[in-house]
């Protein structure tokens, strides 16, 4: 493993601090990239550590366990860390800054969210302006871009609809203060310490080195729209699961000490109370085996077409499922206790609601799939 022990459980230690005084967890993000996880996915002849895709999604998975809001927030970084290296795999020059920027020591953040557009990835309510030297000026409102105020880089979209086609144009910016302004708006239910403020962009500088792509804005197997989806979708899955995971590992370690007045003896020997456990450990058993897949097969360049768009979809979606059904067996079966604020199992119950809201979400999840097996709606 990447990360040691120690480091983790350091970062786990500071969660709850975090997590109520709702600040972005400086000290997390010093250690990871004291410990070379800001570079841990980079190819090492971009000077990385050259983890793997299922590797890195273990890390996540292992860091979630720990800190969900910490691995949630770094996880941003590790996808456009994806996207570059799919980008490099596919003959795309662009990618190669993303992944010596990561190796240098620069956050990436991910800037693709806007308020109320359900299109999410395929179109921008953003404006792309041209300029004569062929880059552009962005403006327009982003939400949920964690890590803005540490992050030094960020990949984002617009439209250029200054033709008769518009186009959407996907850009890797560095961030500039007075290019766009920080609403700190991020008092949330849970994942707190992600601190992913909305975002005004007020002529954010493109240059046209930074373009990464520029697309009609559809659905897409385009590396930059099929790479920022896939690695989004797979490395959520993974996060999402360590959540799951913990809660379980939490669930067992209490129902062996929490006492039954009625059965005299501990609740582990209740045969209910067991039952639920079960459950929790049954919905998450089913979570690594699809995520192993989409892994190796990225990992080993396998060939890809648009059904997986939704199939990746399916596997972000039923990891936060699995999790979330699992934190609440767990809940159940340790009692009110885990009602308390200052129990952990709080704070995880909180946090996986989070993926609720994360693309795709199940609305479009099954709009997606009827359209695969049944066609289009009839106009």
């Amino acid at each position: 493993m990447f990360l040691s022990d120690s480091l983790l459980d350091s970062i786990h230690q500071r969660a709850d601090h975090y997590d109520r005084s709702n600040e972005f967890p400086e000290l997390d993000y010093q250690a990871l990239k004291e410990a070379g996880y800001y570079k841990a996915f980079v190819p090492k002849e971009f000077g990385g550590h050259g983890l793997t895709l299922q590797e890195i999604a273990q890390e996540q998975t292992r860091l979630a366990k720990a800190a969900p809001g910490t691995a949630l927030g770094i996880n941003m970084h590790q996808i456009i860390v994806g996207l570059g290296r799919h980008l490099v795999a596919h003959g795309q020059a662009a990618g190669q800054q993303i992944l010596k920027d990561a190796a240098e020591g620069h956050l990436l953040a991910f800037g693709i969210s806007e308020p109320s557009n359900d299109r999410v990835l395929f179109g921008s309510i953003c404006q792309a302006q041209p300029q004569s030297d062929g880059g552009y000026l962005f403006y327009g409102d982003k939400v949920f871009l964690s890590m803005i105020k540490a992050c030094s880089r960020f990949v984002t979209f617009a439209t250029d609809s200054s033709q008769d086609q518009a186009q959407s144009v996907f850009a890797y910016a560095h961030k500039q203060d007075n290019q766009l302004e920080i609403h700190e708006n991020w008092d949330t239910l849970g994942m707190r310490a992600t601190q992913s403020h909305s975002v005004t962009l007020k002529g954010l500088q493109v240059s046209p080195e930074q373009i990464l792509a520029k697309l009609a804005p559809s659905p897409s197997l385009d590396p930059t729209v099929f790479g920022i989806f896939a690695y989004f979708e797979i490395l959520l899955a993974a996060t999402y699961l360590g959540i799951g995971q913990r809660a379980l590992e939490l669930g067992l370690e209490t129902v062996k000490k929490r006492y039954s007045v009625s059965n005299q003896t501990t609740y582990d020997q209740d045969k209910n109370i067991r039952w639920r456990l079960a459950e929790a450990a049954i919905q998450l058993d089913a979570i690594p085996p699809q995520l192993n897949h989409f892994c190796q097969a990225l990992d080993q360049g396998h060939p890809y077409d648009l059904s997986w768009l939704p199939r990746l979809s399916a596997l972000k979606n039923r990891s936060v499922e699995a999790s979330k059904i699992a934190v609440e067996e767990v809940i159940r079966a340790c009692g009110g206790q885990a009602y308390f604020s200052q129990n952990e199992l709080s704070r995880l119950y909180r946090d996986v609601l989070a993926g609720l809201f994360q693309p795709s979400d199940q609305e479009s999840l099954h709009e997606a799939w009827a359209s695969m097996l049944l066609g289009p709606i009839k106009s």
